[in-house]
């Protein structure tokens, strides 16, 4: 009997929770890093909106992609599941820790890790982030012991490769017009490489375009969308016009350097950027529009 697979060992209702537990997580898991594999940009976004710093966004959110797909496959597989719980419990704990110590910052910011599922920062957050850490706890504690390093590393490195290849394909889908790096708002540099960025021309004294400001003040934005205007004509009016339209956006004066990029006729017009490419244009702004274009674009509810 001592030499019978543990796994054969354990009373029935064991095996049944600790493979039940294995499979939650593992879908959980690769889910979550597959997803974060093939979209990397809209993570890294909600990422820099959990405070992680622009020029970190990226790489941490392609270590999540191998570190979760890695996890979740080691999981599922039970001569590596006491290993992929391990790294699934400890993914997790991090997590909360960072989620903790920046509760009062964070509180109410999405923390989807899922595609479909929508999370916000609170107290369920850690309710439901500590049913997942038992489930891997459960998985790994009535599992085998995990054997063979070199397996493993093997299956680490195929995740590693098929990250790195999703994330080369995700940059070749960027294929708009790419904009200046970067621009001076609000009298600093800011850069246009990271993020969704709506970037509206308009003319201060233009009728029209005060009533394209005072209907897309209106909106619903999602919360990732960094919105900057660009007056045409008579900057020294642009706070005011921000003022008085309800419109808040950032302001630049860089009109030149934009309109060389990305010309235009008469305002308003409007560019939608993604990460420093151009995504799209927003050249109407009357009955269904600018709405219409900028919620098939992804900027608004």
């Amino acid at each position: 009997m001592a030499d019978l697979p543990q796994s054969l060992e354990l009373p029935s209702w064991k095996s049944v929770v600790s493979h039940l537990a294995a499979l939650a997580v593992a879908t959980l898991f690769v889910t979550a890093g597959v997803w974060k594999s093939i979209d990397p940009f809209t993570w890294s976004r909600m990422a820099e909106q959990l405070l992680v710093p622009v020029q970190f966004s990226i790489p941490l959110t392609l270590l999540l992609a191998v570190g979760e797909t890695f996890a979740g496959v080691m999981v599922l597989v039970p001569r590596f599941r006491r290993w992929g719980a391990w790294v699934a419990s400890l993914l997790l704990l991090v997590f909360m820790i960072y989620i903790g110590i920046n509760y009062h910052a964070l509180i109410g910011r999405d923390c989807s890790c899922f595609p479909w599922v929508k999370r916000a920062v609170g107290p369920m957050f850690f309710v439901e982030d500590a049913a997942m850490l038992a489930a891997a706890i459960l998985a790994g504690w009535w599992a085998r012991p995990s054997i063979s390093l070199r397996s493993a590393a093997v299956v680490l490195g195929v995740v590693a490769v098929f990250a790195g290849a999703s994330y080369g394909a995700a940059i070749t889908r960027q294929t708009g017009t790419k904009a200046p790096e970067s621009i001076t708002v609000d009298g600093k540099p800011y850069s246009l490489q990271h993020g969704r960025i709506f970037v509206f021309f308009y003319d201060p004294n233009c009728s029209h375009c005060d009533a394209a400001a005072r209907a897309m003040a209106k909106l619903h934005w999602k919360d990732d969308v960094v919105k900057i205007g660009i007056p045409t004509t008579m900057p020294q009016f642009a706070p005011a016009f921000v003022r008085e339209t309800g419109m808040t956006m950032l302001t630049s004066l860089d009109l030149a350097k934009m309109k060389e990029v990305f010309p235009f006729g008469d305002p308003p017009y409007g560019v939608v950027l993604e990460n420093g490419r151009e995504t799209g244009p927003v050249p109407h702004y009357e009955d269904v529009e600018p709405a219409a274009t900028l919620r098939k674009l992804g900027l608004i509810e």
